[in-house]
């Protein structure tokens, strides 16, 4: 056992000074590693740090909430230029809905409309818009941080109300109390009831910190059910124990009969599981790793070639050094390891800068933009990994052919 250590310090020594003996050569050579895992890792850390980002912001929601309109959240088997003549959702369906479905726990009737501008004296703020029912606040897991949220009476009456995000509560307000505080929208006076607490930008359904929650009505009061600058839709959540594929049944059985549709018809409206949209998202989030590694795998296959192309270069550099250590005793096994750990060494070298600049991009994405950038301990292994076997990979072929030389041929060759 000890004499096998010493081999490998032995050899390990050769290594070393071979790479300082050609300092421009082992930066060549490395170069090529270094590309190849700073892409796999980058593309790494980039996917599961978008992944943690996404399910971070959707903790809070309910994985069976669903939402009821005329866009399906995927791929569907309804041709496009059908789904398209398919009828919005009407508030009389939404009512009929909640106070006929068994197992609702909450439901609201929402517009998805664009975003508007808000004013309180000189000050503007773009905002994104929000008219929905009451429920809302429990569908969005809104959490209010001053006031109130606006109950079901002022939603179906429409009263003049507004629950505005923290970032349009400092634009507006500058340090003002913003509750009790007049604002002007869509050219009408509204009041303000409620600021959120600050959340933070999210990936999916936009930033709750610029958004403006409103009674419903009075969008419908303003633009109908079928305006054209907003689509709306019904957002069910069952109670905890229901089936959800029941649930899905009864919902679209519901409202074919409401609809004048028979049973057997096809029905005009889809039926969008929330977690249906995760499970999507999870899935693309995969193929994007997917894809990552096989563009960041040819990076690492040329930087493989090169440092097997620079090994083969040392070995016949090193022909008549070779023949003098196998003269004096130097097994094939010592000669083997020389080079192995040479090509290694470079390997990992290439590998550690590699992960170095990722983890300079990481700090520097995290810093400058509202977006965790997590490099991880699995994904610095992944890399270092990687590093170590394109090393024994690259270099086995020159060190077998080097450790097989003969000694006499060697001297002669190399001198």
């Amino acid at each position: 056992m000890i004499v096998y250590l010493r081999l490998l310090s032995t050899s390990f020594g050769f290594a070393i000074n071979a790479l300082r003996t050609n300092k421009l050569r082992t930066a060549l050579s490395f170069l090529g590693v270094t590309i190849g895992i700073f892409s796999i890792i980058a593309v790494l850390a980039a996917v599961d740090s978008m992944d943690k980002n996404i399910k971070s912001e959707l903790s809070g929601f309910d994985r069976n909430m669903i939402y009821v309109f005329n866009y399906s959240f995927g791929p569907s088997e309804v041709p496009k230029w059908k789904s398209e003549q398919y009828p919005k959702m009407k508030y009389e369906e939404y009512d009929y809905l909640k106070r006929n479905l068994s197992g609702v726990e909450y439901a609201s009737f929402n517009y998805f409309t664009k975003s508007e501008q808000m004013k309180y004296g000189s000050n503007y703020a773009e905002v994104i818009m929000r008219p929905c029912s009451s429920d809302m606040q429990y569908l969005d897991n809104v959490k209010v941080s001053n006031g109130r949220f606006f109950s079901e009476s002022e939603s179906v009456n429409g009263v003049p109300v507004v629950v505005i995000g923290h970032e349009v509560a400092n634009t507006l307000f500058n340090g003002l109390n913003p509750v009790g505080q007049e604002v002007r929208l869509y050219g009408k006076r509204f009041t303000v009831i409620g600021v959120i607490e600050k959340q933070g930008s999210i990936s999916i359904g936009g930033n709750q910190d610029e958004s403006v929650y409103m009674p419903v009505n009075i969008m419908r009061q303003m633009y109908g059910d079928n305006s054209l600058v907003a689509t709306t839709v019904v957002i069910l959540k069952p109670s905890s124990g229901v089936d959800i594929k029941h649930f899905e049944d009864e919902i679209t059985n519901k409202l074919k009969l409401f609809r004048g549709l028979k049973p057997s018809d096809e029905k005009n409206f889809f039926v969008n599981v929330f977690g249906g949209m995760l499970d999507m998202i999870e899935k693309i989030i995969g193929q994007m790793n997917v894809v990552g590694w096989i563009i960041s795998g040819f990076s690492l296959l040329v930087g493989g070639f090169g440092i097997a192309n620079i090994m083969f270069v040392s070995v016949k550099e090193r022909t008549h050094l070779i023949g003098i250590q196998k003269a004096i005793g130097a097994k094939r096994r010592f000669i083997l390891f020389q080079f192995l750990f040479e090509a290694v060494i470079l390997s990992l070298i290439g590998g550690v800068v590699g992960i170095i600049m990722v983890w300079g991009i990481a700090v520097l994405v995290s810093n400058v933009v509202d977006f965790e950038f997590v490099l991880s301990l699995s994904n610095i292994c992944i890399g270092l990994t990687l590093s170590a076997f394109i090393g024994v990979l690259s270099g086995y072929l020159p060190a077998r052919s080097a450790a097989r030389l003969d000694p006499v041929e060697a001297i002669r060759m190399g001198g």
